[in-house]
């Protein structure tokens, strides 16, 4: 019992150390955070998939989708003072999700969709994962009123669909950048 309880903590703080590399910038400098920034100043910062470096998004693709059935929602900064909404949820097999939701992303999805244990009321969900490397990255949610299967044109193009992607599978593209930095010691 207690083993189990010691590694469902220590997913949990897996869960929260792959957000902080998801969201922290790699070159923080201490007071950034309360400096004001200009709104019309945002960067295009790409969200890559972790498991192979594919484009997936752009960070103004996120679009926050509120849902009663999540555990619990926080925001956090994600670039510069741009803030995202992360929310928790729980599937009918006890696994813990932290997901943010996107209007876009380049993911291939596995119809058709299922209406059952939806975490969006109104909404069926389908599998979503990169088009690249097959990792599972979270859902795709549509209007439960849509045919089980649809077009990828009619989910990218409706305002009623949306994604919902998993934080620990993804990695923000300047982070990743940081990562393939040469060495000082290299370029002397």
């Amino acid at each position: 019992m207690r083993g189990t309880l010691l590694l469902k903590d220590l997913e949990r703080l897996m869960r929260c150390i792959s957000f902080i590399f998801l969201v922290c910038s790699p070159t923080y400098r201490p007071g950034e955070a309360c400096a004001a920034s200009d709104a019309g100043d945002v960067v295009d910062t790409f969200i890559l998939c972790r498991a192979c470096g594919h484009e997936l998004a752009s960070v103004r693709d996120i679009h926050f989708v509120p849902s009663r059935l999540a555990r619990s929602s926080r925001n956090d900064t994600l670039v510069g003072d741009r803030r995202v909404h992360v929310q928790l949820f729980e599937n009918p097999h006890g696994h813990w999700f932290e997901v943010i939701t996107f209007r876009k992303a380049d993911v291939t999805k596995h119809w058709p969709a299922d209406a059952r244990s939806s975490w969006f009321p109104g909404y069926s969900w389908t599998v979503a994962t990169c088009p690249l490397c097959k990792t599972h990255l979270g859902w795709g949610f549509q209007p439960s009123e849509w045919p089980d299967a649809v077009t990828t044109t009619r989910f990218e193009e409706s305002e009623q669909s949306f994604l919902a992607l998993i934080t620990h599978r993804l990695l923000r593209e300047d982070f990743a950048s940081s990562l393939l930095m040469t060495p000082k010691s290299f370029t002397s």
